[in-house]
C-alpha cells in the first residue's frame, strides 16, 4: 500500500477508458491527482480521487476515500504484467459476471471495504477504530505498508540493542518476537528415504502462526497487540469448509497458504515458512524447485524414475505436481501449499482436481490414474486421508459419520482436518461421535478444542456443562469464546460455582469479538442469536435491525428477525421484513423459503406455494427447501407433484432423511409398497442403529409378501 504518486501508480491514467457491465469508466489526471470517473453507489457516474495504490505485481488496485472514513477498492484493476504476457491493461476482477451498483461485490460495497477486508494485512500496526454509534471509521496504522514490526512487534527493544552495538549478549537482538525456531537446527537427508530429518524437532508453531496472521483465511476479532501470542487469541482460522477447499483439502476459494500448509507432511515434520522463503528479501532460498532439493535428495527426486517426465520440462518441476497453482483475481496464480502427492484416482472417484489433467487437459482422470499406477506399481496414498470422509458429508452418504470419526481419531492426520471432521459430526453428537468430540476437548491443538466446543452447542445442557466447563480456562481466547458461546443458553446456576467467573469472562470476550466487527452485519446477527438464546428479546431484535441498517440486503438478518417475530407472535412484522429484503434481493432462496413458511402458518397457501417453489428452484442443492415444498404440495392435494418434487430432491440427495420419510409415507398412502420399501431400505442405511427404521423395513416387507 502506497500513497498514489507518480512513482507508485502503475496504471494508465492518460484518459484511458474501460467498459464493463454497461458502464464506461475513465482514468485521468487532474493536476497531481489520479482520478477515476466511474459508477458510484447509486449507479451514477462520479469523479473519485485515487488516494492509495494497493499491490505491485501481478496487478495493482486503487483505493478511493468515501464518507465515513472508508477506503474502498475499485473493482477495475491494472494488470502490471508485461504486455507480451497479456498485461499493461485495465481489467475487471469479475470479468465473467455483471457486477453493478446493486451487487454486494460492487466496489462501493462492504466486500470491497479496505478498513475491514484489507488493512490489517497490508499495513503495520493497524487499528480499525470503528465507532458503532456514529458508524464511522478512524482507522490508523503505524506504517502504511508491511514493515518489520508487523512480524516482530514493537521495535524499541531492537533499537536499544542496536544502539548498544549488540554487545549485550542478547541473541534475540532485542526483538519482542524473535522468530528463531530455525536457529541451530539441522536438516540431514536420510540416505534410505532421500528425505531430510530435522534436528532438534520443532517445539513450537510461533513462526508459522505469525505468518498465518496474514496468510490464513481467517476472521479477526481483536486488534490488541498479539505479537508472538497464539493465533487464536486474535483470529478464528477457517477450517476445510466445502466452499473453501475441495474434499481432499486442495484449495478452491481464495484461502491463501496457512490452511493448506497445516495439511502438509512438511509442517507435520517440522518445516517452517522460512525453511523455504526468505521473509526479508521475499524470495525463495533457492531458485524455483531447487528449494525442494535442499531437503529431498536430487538423485532420487530429480530423476526420471521419480517424475517420469523429460528432465527440465514442466512435468519434471516438483512444484507443478506437488504445488499446483490456482489463479485468483484473474491474473494472480497461487500455489497450493498442502504439498500433496497427486491423486488422479480421487479425481475418478470423488471429482477433485489433480495436477496431471491440469496440465494434460486433453486427457481424462482415468488415464492419469492408470499412468500413475503403472509408474509406481501401486496407487500412492500420500499424507492426507480425509477426502472420502468429507466427500461423504457433501453427498450425504450414510458412511459419513464413521469416516469422520476415523479422521478425528487419527492423530497422524492434520489438526485442521480433524477439527473439520468434528464440526461435521453435528451440533448434538451422540454415541461414538460424542466420544470423539469429548476426546477433541482434550486435544493439544486449539483448532481441535475449539471445534469440539462448537460441536456441543446443541447437546444436552448437563452434558455441555460437564464437558465444557474446563475449556472456559483454556489458554487460547478463541477456544474460551467457543466454550462460552456453547454454554450461553444454560442458566448460570447450572454451572459449577468455580466456573461462573470464567464463563462470564469467556462470554465477554465473545461479545467483544463481535463488537470489534460492528461494521459488519454478520456480527450483529451473531450477537442477536446470542441475546435470543439468553432470552434477551429486545436486545436480539435491536441487533438484527442494526444488521439490516448496515446492509438492507443481508438475508440472514432478515430471516432471523422474522423468526424472532414468529416466536413473539408478530408474524405481520416478520412478513414486512422478508418482503423488504426480497425487494433488494429477489434471488434469495432463504428469504423466499422463510416467507413461504410464514404464509403457511397464516394458512395463505395460495401465496405460500409460489414462495416455497421459488426457494426450491433457486437452491436445488438444498434438500430442506425441496422437501418443504413437496409437503406443501401434498397438503393442497397435489400428490403427484409432491412425489415428483421429492424425486428431484432424492436425485441430488439420495440419503436425505426427510425426503426419504416423506416419500415412504406418500407411497404407502397411495398403496405403492414397492416404492415405499425401496426408500425404507435406503432410510435404514442412513442409520443402521435406528430401530424404528429397521421395523419399518420389516413391516413393508411383510406387506409386500
Amino acid at each position: 500500500m502506497q500513497p498514489a504518486t507518480e512513482q507508485s501508480v502503475a496504471g494508465n491514467f492518460d484518459n484511458a477508458r474501460f467498459t464493463y457491465a454497461g458502464v464506461t469508466s475513465t482514468f485521468f489526471r487532474r493536476g497531481s491527482a489520479f482520478v477515476v470517473r466511474t459508477d458510484g453507489p447509486d449507479g451514477q457516474l462520479q469523479d473519485y480521487d485515487v488516494k492509495y495504490t494497493f499491490g505491485v505485481t501481478p496487478l495493482q488496485q486503487y483505493l478511493v476515500e468515501v464518507p465515513g472514513g472508508r477506503l474502498q477498492a475499485l473493482g477495475i484493476a491494472w494488470d502490471t504484467r508485461p504486455r507480451e504476457q497479456g498485461g499493461r491493461r485495465w481489467f475487471h476482477l469479475y470479468p465473467r459476471e455483471s457486477v453493478t451498483f446493486r451487487d454486494e461485490r460492487h466496489w462501493t460495497g462492504l466486500l470491497q471495504n479496505w478498513n475491514y477486508m484489507c488493512a490489517e494485512c497490508h499495513s503495520t500496526g493497524v487499528r480499525k477504530n470503528y465507532d458503532a454509534e456514529t458508524r464511522r471509521f478512524s482507522t490508523s496504522y503505524a506504517e502504511v505498508n508491511v514493515a518489520c514490526e508487523a512480524c516482530h512487534g514493537p521495535g524499541s527493544g531492537h533499537v536499544a540493542w542496536a544502539k548498544d552495538k549488540g554487545r549485550r549478549g542478547d541473541v534475540g537482538k532485542g526483538l519482542l518476537v524473535s522468530l528463531d525456531e530455525r536457529r541451530g537446527i539441522r536438516w540431514t537427508i536420510n540416505a534410505a528415504t532421500g528425505n531430510a530429518e530435522r534436528t532438534p524437532p520443532r517445539q513450537s508453531a510461533r513462526e508459522v502462526e505469525t505468518c498465518g496472521r496474514c496468510h490464513a483465511r481467517r476472521g479477526q476479532f481483536s486488534d490488541d497487540p498479539a505479537s508472538g501470542g497464539p493465533l487464536g487469541d486474535t483470529y478464528r482460522v477457517a477450517l476445510l469448509e466445502s466452499h473453501l477447499y475441495h474434499p481432499d483439502g486442495q484449495i478452491r476459494d481464495e484461502v491463501y497458504e496457512y490452511g493448506s500448509f497445516l495439511q502438509s507432511k512438511m509442517y507435520h515434520r517440522g518445516v517452517t515458512c522460512s525453511d523455504c522463503h526468505d521473509p526479508h528479501s521475499l524470495t525463495l532460498r533457492a531458485p524455483g524447485y531447487q528449494v525442494c532439493l535442499g531437503c529431498h535428495a536430487a538423485q532420487k527426486y530429480e530423476a526420471a524414475t521419480h517424475h517420469f517426465h523429460v528432465p527440465g520440462s514442466r512435468g519434471a518441476d516438483c512444484r507443478e505436481c506437488h504445488m499446483p497453482a490456482t489463479t485468483y483475481m484473474v491474473v494472480d496464480p497461487r500455489r497450493d501449499h498442502s504439498l500433496r502427492i497427486p491423486r488422479p484416482d480421487l479425481s475418478v472417484t470423488l471429482g477433485v482436481p489433480n495436477p496431471c489433467t491440469g496440465c494434460h487437459r486433453d486427457r481424462s482422470a482415468q488415464w492419469a490414474a492408470d499412468r500413475v499406477k503403472a509408474w509406481y506399481g501401486r496407487v500412492p496414498q500420500g499424507h492426507q486421508h480425509y477426502a472420502e470422509a468429507f466427500h461423504a458429508v457433501s453427498t450425504g452418504k450414510p458412511v459419513a459419520p464413521s469416516l469422520l470419526q476415523a479422521v478425528a481419531r487419527n492423530r497422524d492426520q492434520p489438526a485442521i482436518a480433524r477439527s473439520t471432521a468434528i464440526t461435521h459430526l453435528g451440533p448434538a453428537p451422540r454415541g461414538a461421535s460424542l466420544d470423539v468430540v469429548q476426546a477433541g476437548l482434550r486435544d493439544g491443538d486449539p483448532l481441535v478444542r475449539g471445534a469440539a466446543a462448537g460441536a456441543l452447542a446443541s447437546a444436552d445442557p448437563t452434558v455441555r456443562v460437564e464437558l465444557l466447563a474446563p475449556l472456559l480456562d483454556d489458554p487460547v481466547r478463541a477456544v474460551r469464546m467457543a466454550a462460552a458461546r456453547a454454554l450461553a443458553d444454560v442458566p448460570p446456576d447450572r454451572l459449577p460455582e468455580a466456573s461462573r467467573t470464567a464463563f462470564e469472562r469467556g462470554l465477554d470476550e465473545y461479545v467483544a469479538g463481535e463488537r470489534f466487527n460492528a461494521d459488519r452485519p454478520e456480527s450483529h446477527v451473531n450477537l442477536g442469536l446470542l441475546y435470543f438464546a439468553r432470552r434477551q428479546v429486545g436486545a436480539a431484535e435491536g441487533a438484527f435491525r442494526t444488521a439490516l441498517e448496515i446492509d438492507p440486503r443481508f438475508v440472514p438478518a432478515a430471516v432471523n428477525l422474522s423468526d424472532l417475530y414468529r416466536a413473539t407472535n408478530r408474524d405481520e412484522q416478520g412478513e414486512r421484513v422478508l418482503r423488504s429484503v426480497l425487494t433488494d434481493d429477489a434471488g434469495s432462496a432463504a428469504a423466499h423459503h422463510a416467507l413461504g413458511l410464514l404464509l403457511v402458518r397464516q394458512k395463505r397457501m395460495g401465496e405460500a406455494l409460489p414462495a416455497l417453489e421459488t426457494a426450491a428452484r433457486l437452491a436445488p442443492d438444498s434438500a430442506r427447501f425441496g422437501y418443504v415444498y413437496a409437503v406443501a404440495l401434498d397438503s393442497t392435494g397435489q400428490k403427484q407433484a409432491a412425489m415428483n418434487t421429492l424425486a428431484r430432491v432424492l436425485a441430488r440427495h439420495p440419503y436425505d432423511r426427510e425426503a426419504l420419510s416423506a416419500t415412504i409415507a406418500y407411497a404407502r398412502a397411495r398403496g405403492d409398497r414397492v416404492t415405499a420399501l425401496l426408500h425404507a431400505r435406503r432410510l435404514a442405511e442412513v442409520d443402521p442403529a435406528d430401530a424404528e427404521a429397521q421395523r419399518l423395513v420389516k413391516s413393508l416387507e411383510a406387506e409386500a409378501r
